[in-house]
């Protein structure tokens, strides 16, 4: 197990390098430049800027460099840990990137574990009791969570929240505590906003493992290892448990890979929608201004996230599986 950890861990770096350089091929596909969508901006504004000023602050941001050298330019600041300078805020992309960094990683963790809290047990209960009443109640609930739009379920709570209970669910915090200082009031306040977006976030995600993992289970529970365990006079509960969960949690863990990445950007369009201050919304501004350089940083962060979950991924399959044990 540890050596195949160890070789995974040194694909890491080869991967990143990879990914970074499909980043940045994708990143300037697109015609134009950062000056190019900043020229327009001006110009819907009323405002212009003159032929000399525009080149002279294309050679300061490097764009006057061919594609290669861009990138190599890149590579050695990510080499060297600076992540590069925002050209639209004028920050370094490590502060931008920090700020948000905190609020987006407790958001994610709280949809994570909402998610497996519920869909696990209820996956469980709806198995084991099969074609009950509970189990098409369950399996409606979760047809609709997998039918409807994150956006749209979070347009149509906000809507409940302050038509009839007069509150604004918008944000991760109330406004006397969007710019205070850290501390134990603002940290409840968060917890008080946080809930709703979380739900959110997750109630997709856990409409579909939740239907993963009844699907899973009632295979197994089909299976004549488990016939045999109940005719040696096992408990029931214990049996399902010890053999047939473990082994229907198997998909569920396999989906961390893509699953902690998308919980990281939020769902970009939610995070718009409701006006969460995380990384998806200062990623598509990003992208819109063609901001490469913090456009290219928060992308190779979900990359790293991808591969990490992966990583994750069979290290618990490993464990939960002797069978996979065996073979690696």
């Amino acid at each position: 197990m540890i050596r195949y950890i160890a070789q995974r861990l040194v694909l890491l770096p080869f991967l990143m390098l990879l990914y970074s350089f499909v980043i940045f091929v994708i990143i300037q596909a697109p015609p134009g430049d950062f000056l190019t969508a900043y020229v327009a901006t001006l110009s819907a504004s009323g405002t212009s800027i003159n032929a000399e000023m525009l080149d002279a602050l294309r050679r300061d941001y490097g764009l006057d460099q061919p594609f290669i050298v861009q990138y190599f330019r890149w590579m050695q600041n990510l080499a060297a840990g600076n992540m590069g300078l925002s050209l639209e805020y004028r920050r370094p992309n490590a502060d931008l990137i920090g700020e948000q960094l905190v609020l987006t990683i407790a958001l994610a963790l709280m949809s994570f574990v909402l998610t497996w809290a519920i869909a696990v047990p209820v996956g469980i209960y709806s198995a084991t009791h099969q074609r009950s009443v509970v189990d098409h109640i369950f399996t409606v609930i979760n047809y609709i969570g997998v039918a409807i739009p994150n956006f749209m379920l979070a347009l149509v709570m906000m809507w409940i929240a302050f038509s009839y209970f007069g509150v604004s669910v918008t944000g991760l915090f109330s406004p006397d505590f969007v710019d205070a200082p850290w501390s134990f009031a603002r940290l409840l306040d968060l917890l008080a906003h946080m809930w709703l977006p979380a739900i959110v976030l997750g109630i997709a995600g856990t409409a579909r493992l939740t239907r993963i993992m009844r699907a899973n289970l009632l295979d197994e529970l089909n299976k004549p290892y488990v016939v045999t365990a109940r005719a040696k006079g096992m408990r029931e509960w214990r049996l399902v448990l010890r053999y047939p969960v473990r082994l229907a949690l198997n998909p569920l863990i396999s989906t961390i890979g893509w699953y902690l990445p998308a919980l990281f950007s939020g769902s970009l369009i939610v995070a718009t929608v409701m006006n969460l201050p995380n990384i998806g919304p200062l990623l598509l501004r990003a992208l819109i201004n063609q901001d490469m350089y913090l456009a290219g940083g928060i992308l190779l962060i979900y990359s790293f996230l991808t591969i990490l979950g992966t990583l994750l991924s069979d290290v618990l399959l490993a464990l939960i599986d002797p069978r996979i044990r065996m073979e690696t």
